[in-house]
């Protein structure tokens, strides 16, 4: 039974978020770089350094921000991360362990960031990702003008109305 709950991140929990940021954001780079967006890093090079911390030290990363864990018979499985921004609250990262999708694991995240948020919800997301895309939208997420300049980033918004 997959439950979401906050992440320690002074203890326990760090290893297991920086892991999962990690395999996030190198899984980001190679597509990223398949794409010609980026400079391969290969399966075990190092991350870009302004990304590098948030698996090194999420803790030192994330500071201020909520991080949440997607726990499966005391595995963390999945991870999301928000903040508060002046349109409300940004999801920065979220990301399901390959093996364990395909069981809403990511709609309980989302649910519970979007449940807990004060107003409007947004993301950015890279328009190749069509299984978020998917998810983002089933879930009320709707297209918005981009708030960022990167080519192949789409911005969405959940309005708290």
């Amino acid at each position: 039974m997959i439950h979401v709950r906050p992440a320690d991140l002074s203890g326990v929990d760090a290893r297991a978020v920086g892991v999962l940021v990690g395999a996030y954001l190198r899984q980001t780079e190679q597509e990223k770089a398949d794409r010609g967006l980026a400079d391969p890093i290969g399966p075990d090079g190092p991350l870009p350094p302004r990304y590098a911390a948030e698996a090194d030290d999420p803790a030192l990363a994330f500071a201020g921000d909520e991080v949440l864990l997607a726990v499966d018979d005391e595995r963390a499985v999945g991870v999301v991360v928000s903040r508060a921004v002046p349109e409300g609250t940004e999801i920065k990262r979220l990301w399901v362990d390959p093996g364990h999708r395909g069981r809403r694991i990511a709609d309980a995240l989302l649910s519970a960031v979007v449940d807990g948020a004060p107003g409007d919800v947004r993301l950015s997301v890279w328009e190749w990702r069509a299984p978020a895309l998917a998810v983002y939208r089933r879930l009320g997420f709707a297209d918005v003008p981009s708030w960022d300049a990167r080519p192949g980033l789409l911005c969405l918004v959940r309005s708290a109305a």
